[in-house]
């Protein structure tokens, strides 16, 4: 199997889908006005309501429940920058969000692996966090790195664990979706700042990031929030996501659920802002189903359109937008569902316009993994990138000489241009991989040997010696005191 260039190759189009009109945006935007300044959200945390008092914010400190001014609302999230640089080891392969960009990645914090070489499923571990960072880094639709499971071997400081194994593998941007609390994202500054050199250096170069969830309906965490407040102190960006259930945790009806989600995602934006305005931010919107028969979790059903449109809502709000795509309900690497699910995803993203959007890789509601799963994400991501793309259109690719040379009844295959174009012409998927025989093979086995050969040739430089001294330090520092 050949190697391939160390690129990145994200979904760049000048094409756009709207699922929501100027006044729907406008109507969704009021009613979460009218949430935060009525309804309030709970903020179980000291510090985040000792920073709304002093803007002037209503706070009952009975139920730690904020309710925001809209004035104050408007003011704060004024400062949200639109666009910044997700940095990464490699300077070659820092992220500068832009319009018409989707950078992908795979989806995080699964905790079951399916073993590459055994095929036993069991409990991930920091060498599978290690084995997925290396292949992250190989692929070109991965534009940065996301914790793909979880290090249930390191204990509660698994989140440093897993940046430090990421770093030793991987040389994109780094986002953490595992490290929570104000002591536990401590270190994670620190960490950065010795990879960087100095603070000032991860400002303007963040190389990690952080997922921050919020409790729906209507909740932060305590955890999660003061975690915000560190890393957004140190101009590290915070991604905040809601994840709205239709019809428990949140209304039944799509503008009901949006709304909610959406007032969880300001309400910790304009904190952010209040603490330091500037501070980088994403929003981000993961809803689902329950279904009315059983309550089960349910992320496709056959009307999903509500997936794509908190895009719109974030790039309204003058927020990046983080997107979620590629989930499955199926446990099964090469199901019709596996497939199915995830299908038109990076397509409808791309077309949406978030700026980075998450979820290759796993299976069974984003807990399983299969190293070889990424491989077949992988060639749907690459489908809806090449269908993106603007068609080049001119007097060498229109080849009306050809044409014309070649005539009425003629063969194109004897021509220079037909020979200069063919090989290029068509782009080979898994499904049309050719074995010795010319047969095409079966995808899920060249998706395993693609694994292979991967794990096998690519090796990411690590950190320098004397940055992976100082990183191990940090990190053992942390399990004394954290697991004393």
């Amino acid at each position: 199997m050949p190697s391939e260039p160390r690129i990145i190759e994200p979904i760049k189009t000048t094409y756009k889908l709207n699922f929501l009109d100027k006044k729907q945006l406008n109507d969704l935007q009021e009613a979460t006005l009218n949430i935060l300044e009525n309804t309030g959200v709970q903020f179980p945390s000291k510090k985040a309501l000792k920073i709304f008092a002093e803007h002037g914010a209503n706070i009952d400190y009975e139920t730690n429940i904020v309710k925001i001014p809209r004035e104050l609302v408007m003011k704060a999230m004024s400062s949200v920058p639109r666009y910044f640089i997700l940095g990464a080891r490699d300077p070659d392969l820092d992220l500068q969000l832009g319009e018409g960009v989707s950078y992908f990645t795979n989806d995080g914090c699964g905790h079951k692996v399916v073993d590459f070489y055994t095929g036993q499923e069991r409990a991930s571990n920091k060498n599978d966090v290690g084995m997925m960072a290396c292949i992250n880094d190989y692929l070109t639709s991965m534009s940065m790195c996301w914790t793909m499971v979880s290090a249930q071997d390191c204990g509660v400081t698994s989140p440093l664990h897993e940046m430090d194994i990421v770093w030793r593998n991987n040389t994109k941007h780094y986002q953490s979706v595992t490290m929570m609390g104000e002591e536990l994202c401590r270190y994670g500054v620190e960490m950065a700042t010795v990879l960087r050199g100095n603070l000032e250096e991860v400002r303007k170069r963040p190389p990690i990031s952080l997922i921050v969830c919020t409790i729906a309906p209507l909740m932060q965490d305590k955890e999660a929030i003061e975690g915000a407040l560190v890393l957004a102190e140190a101009g590290i960006p915070v991604a905040v996501m809601s994840m709205p259930t239709m019809g428990t945790t949140a209304p039944a009806t799509f503008a009901g659920a949006l709304a909610v989600g959406d007032a969880e995602i300001i309400s910790a934006t304009v904190l952010l802002q209040l603490a330091y305005p500037g501070a980088p931010v994403f929003h981000s919107m993961l809803h689902a189903w329950a279904d009315p028969r059983t309550a089960a979790y349910v992320g496709y059903p056959l009307d999903s359109r509500l997936r794509y449109a908190p895009v719109e809502m974030a790039h309204h709000w003058g927020m990046p937008a983080l997107g979620g795509a590629f989930g499955t309900e199926s446990r099964e690497v090469d199901s019709w569902q596996s497939a199915a699910e995830v299908a038109t995803d990076p397509l409808l993203a791309g077309l949406a316009g978030a700026e980075i959007v998450t979820g290759l890789g796993l299976r069974d509601t984003y807990t399983l993994l299969y190293p070889e799963a990424i491989i077949l994400d992988d060639d749907l991501y690459h489908k809806a990138r090449y269908n993106l793309l603007n068609m080049e259109v001119s007097p060498e690719t229109l080849a009306i000489d050809i044409i014309n040379k070649v005539g009425p009844g003629g063969h194109f295959l004897s021509q220079k241009h037909t020979r200069k174009y063919m090989r290029t012409g068509m782009v080979r998927g898994v499904l049309h991989q050719l074995d010795a025989a010319g047969k095409y093979r079966d995808p899920v086995e060249y998706a395993r040997e693609k694994v292979a050969w991967i794990l096998e040739n690519h090796h990411p430089e690590p950190p320098s010696a004397d940055v992976q001294k100082e990183i191990n330090r940090i990190v053992a520092a942390a399990d004394n005191e954290m697991k004393g």
